[in-house]
């Protein structure tokens, strides 16, 4: 999988060749932050108002998929529970586990191409080597993904993408 980076910016996640947006939100957050509230944003306050009734809660193993168009180049926003934010940051394993469920998610609706955000990245729960490090054992060498659009902050670009060249180099020496 070749994994790639975007920042924060609206305007450049739109440029990504993508039909799906992956984002993931803790339980106990409101408002919505990082790309959840950007999307949410663009899309009219749409998340927050589903928040709001009570249909998005933001639970453990939640995923909610709406429509992205006409406000959002993609045709699906998909937002994923995290639970309740850990007080200690997000343990890996149940970062693995969501990482797992996107990658489920993402081949069952066969799409290989997704602008993501890693779960708990938002609000850096989640060291970004060590996401990158995860996504990448979880991805192994499964074709069901080409490209993902990482979206992070400007700090972890360095991070994710030496990552996932040493990852790269390290699968074509096996």
């Amino acid at each position: 999988m070749d994994l790639r980076y975007l920042p924060h910016d609206l305007r450049r996640i739109d440029e990504a060749n993508a039909e799906v947006v992956a984002c993931a939100i803790w339980q106990d957050e409101v408002p919505m932050r990082g790309l959840a509230g950007l999307l949410d944003w663009r899309l009219a306050g749409k998340l927050s108002a589903l928040q709001r009734a009570d249909y998005l809660r933001g639970e453990a193993g939640e995923v909610l998929c709406v429509p992205g168009r006409p406000r959002l180049p993609f045709d699906k926003v998909l937002v994923f529970g995290l639970g309740p934010r850990p007080p200690q940051g997000f343990e890996e394993a149940r970062f693995r586990e969501t990482v797992l469920h996107l990658l489920r998610t993402l081949e069952g609706l066969h799409v290989p191409r997704a602008v993501v955000e890693l779960p708990g990245r938002a609000d850096a729960s989640i060291l970004p080597d060590r996401a990158a490090t995860v996504v990448l054992e979880c991805v192994g060498t499964s074709a069901a993904h080409d490209t993902w659009w990482i979206v992070d902050h400007a700090d972890a670009e360095r991070h994710l993408l030496e990552r996932a060249q040493e990852e790269q180099r390290r699968a074509r020496r096996a």
